[in-house]
């Protein structure tokens, strides 16, 4: 890619070229990114999407990695990392309100708003990942979702960076529809008072069970396939017996049937082909067609066409 010295319109960030993506992914598979660029921060991420627009060149973001599959032929364009994006602060105490930044940590955004005698999204604590990714798939668990707790987002939308509050946007069980090219920067929280004695124990009781159920012991995207409504993808799966299915390096984990795991060695292409074998079957044995969960990206290769 031409043109890469971004030091002429004040850049500040790091930029990389044909980076392997599976070094910024929890499933640890992934062909390059033609660019990979880590912004310092809003103003800076700003000045590098008008380039990239003005170059025409394609993007998409990433947080954490997780929830996310990147096919083996990789991604042209360009790749963003908020990985820098982690500043969380009260706002207007005592009002109940926390901003969290699109890259800070599920953990910390709730151990910051234990500190400072705030809950009511303990419930994302055990979630892996960042604060962009589950607003971005309206996370949750226990029946509840980190949207019902979010006032606003602030979006770079169409070049500019505003807040929208969530009464202007569509949401749902695990998505948020937004505009092709948005990005999300920052969600504001409304939360309620609580000890930080109850918000430990809500901590403690959730990561103690994800331990138990979510374990499994090898890199994985968490939960593959979304929950069909009133049932359960892991329970469908097992009905087919699939579990311990595996093609290459990737495999349906014995622990917990709707985590596809890599064993060692596994390409994009290994999961893209389970996938497709554990849709099939579930379909031809139970009769219910299952989505994927996790965000499938990037070029394919010949032996992945049929993912």
């Amino acid at each position: 890619m031409s043109n890469l010295n971004l030091d002429t319109i004040g850049f500040r960030g790091r930029l990389l070229e044909e980076e392997l993506l599976a070094r910024h992914t929890s499933l640890k598979v992934g062909g390059p990114a033609e660019l990979f660029a880590i912004p310092e921060d809003e103003q800076d991420l700003l000045t590098l999407v008008h380039w990239l627009d003005r170059q025409k060149i394609p993007r998409f973001v990433i947080g954490g990695g997780y929830n996310l599959l990147v096919r083996d032929g990789g991604v042209r364009g360009a790749v963003i990392s908020l990985e820098r994006f982690t500043r969380i602060q009260q706002i207007n105490p005592p009002h109940g309100l926390v901003r969290a930044e699109a890259g800070a940590d599920n953990l910390a955004v709730v151990r910051y708003a234990q500190e400072v005698g705030l809950g009511g999204i303990g419930f994302i604590a055990g979630i892996p990942g960042t604060g962009g990714g589950a607003v971005k798939m309206n996370a949750g668990a226990y029946g509840s979702g980190v949207l019902q707790r979010t006032r606003s987002l602030t979006l770079l939308r169409e070049g500019k960076i505003a807040d929208h509050f969530m009464s202007e946007l569509e949401y749902g069980y695990r998505r948020l529809a937004l505009l092709p090219g948005d990005i999300i920067l920052a969600a504001l929280f409304f939360l309620e008072g609580k000890d930080p004695a109850e918000t430990e124990e809500e901590i403690r009781k959730d990561l103690e069970l994800r331990r138990s159920k979510h374990s499994v012991g090898y890199p994985s995207a968490g939960s593959f396939f979304k929950n069909p409504p009133g049932q359960a993808a892991w329970r469908l799966i097992d009905q087919a017996e699939l579990r311990g299915e595996q093609i290459g390096g990737a495999q349906v984990s014995e622990l917990h049937s709707n985590f596809l795991i890599n064993r060692g060695g596994a390409s994009a292409s290994d999961f893209l082909r389970l996938a497709v074998l554990v849709k099939e079957r579930v379909k031809s044995v139970t009769g219910v067609e299952l989505e994927e969960e996790v965000r499938v990206v990037g070029e394919g290769r010949s032996d992945d066409s049929r993912g």
